[in-house]
């Protein structure tokens, strides 16, 4: 069974990894990164596309109204578009625009690329064992999903999303 300062430990790491590897791929890429809840609602629009605003708030665990703000601000950047459902005209579809494709992927490059240099500094059983923990941690964040609050969707619906825009 693993310690408390064991645990502990992991959760700062792969806190200030997340963390570092956001302000070193926005800085490779010459861009600040999006504030977090943009680039989770994002990633879950582009999982989802066609997704009720309404949706959104659901699967994020977030207030309707928050979630109108960032609609409104990731349009205006032109990163998101939002469109009247033919169906219902009350309901709003959102769609990643193609320049939120082109930032998401030129972000996963780069993000990729500071990756793989900077496990090319390890030592080869380092670096395999990190490789090697990747479907741990997987199953980790599956675990942490399972511990939702009743009654919402479990966890962040886009958390395990291969990339994240810059």
């Amino acid at each position: 069974m693993a310690t408390n300062e064991q645990v502990a430990r992991v959760g700062a790491v792969v806190g200030e990894l997340h963390r570092l590897l956001r302000r070193r791929t926005g800085a490779r890429v010459g861009r600040d990164p999006l504030p977090e809840a943009q680039v989770e609602l994002l990633l879950l629009v582009r999982e989802t596309p066609g997704i009720s605003g309404k949706e959104v708030a659901r699967r994020l665990c977030t207030a309707p109204n928050t979630v109108s703000t960032l609609v409104r601000d990731l349009t205006d950047a032109g990163l998101l578009a939002r469109d009247r459902d033919p169906g219902d005209r009350r309901v709003v579809r959102l769609h990643v625009t193609e320049a939120a494709r082109e930032r998401m992927a030129d972000y996963e490059t780069n993000r990729a690329a500071l990756l793989d240099e900077a496990l090319a500094e390890l030592e080869p059983p380092a670096r395999a064992a990190i490789l090697t923990a990747a479907p741990h941690l997987d199953a980790l964040l599956g675990a942490l999903r399972g511990h939702a609050r009743p009654g919402s969707a479990p966890g962040n619906p886009v958390a395990a999303a291969p990339s994240r825009p810059a």
